[in-house]
């Protein structure tokens, strides 16, 4: 599942020609990489929407990527936490496969508790991958350093 960043912020320079364009590149790049996997999309600014159902038709995710912008969420923000929620809600547990999460943020996360959420998906053997969009220097990237870290190492440890 791929959870998508659609906040203003995304629209930053730094990156030419903006972060969500080099996102929605990387987005379709993994999408031609694919085979027999399913995808799904979700996108999120100040609320998170489903964009694609889980699917393994790679020509819908395509379209579908194609028509993502900022404009999409009516609500200003970034809800991470949310879109993880609603991409948990998203998976069906029952067919014993393996399930994965890319979040791919300028990580101001605004709106909720981003890092309980990935908690949550990790206690359901929900592998959360975290990208950030922009440049180190920037005070958000903290806060994807500390999700990247916290997914990585056991929770029991109380690491963040």
């Amino acid at each position: 599942m791929i959870l998508l960043d659609v906040s203003n912020s995304m629209l930053a320079q730094d990156m030419a020609p903006n972060r969500l364009e080099n996102a929605k590149l990387a987005i379709s790049q993994l999408i031609d990489n694919l085979h027999s996997d399913r995808i799904g999309m979700i996108v999120f600014a100040g609320e998170a929407y489903v964009q694609l159902p889980v699917t393994t038709d790679y020509a819908a995710a395509k379209l579908f990527l194609n028509t993502i912008n900022t404009d999409m969420v009516p609500t200003q923000g970034t809800a991470i936490g949310a879109a993880i929620e609603l991409g948990l809600k998203s998976f069906d547990f029952k067919n014993g496969t393996g399930k994965a999460m890319i979040v791919i943020t300028d990580g101001e996360n605004h709106e909720d508790d981003a890092i309980a959420a990935v908690k949550k998906a990790v206690d359901q053997d929900v592998s959360v991958n975290v990208i950030g969009m922009g440049s180190e220097e920037e005070p958000q990237c903290r806060f994807i350093a500390i999700i990247n870290k916290l997914v990585s190492a056991p929770i029991a440890q109380g690491n963040l």
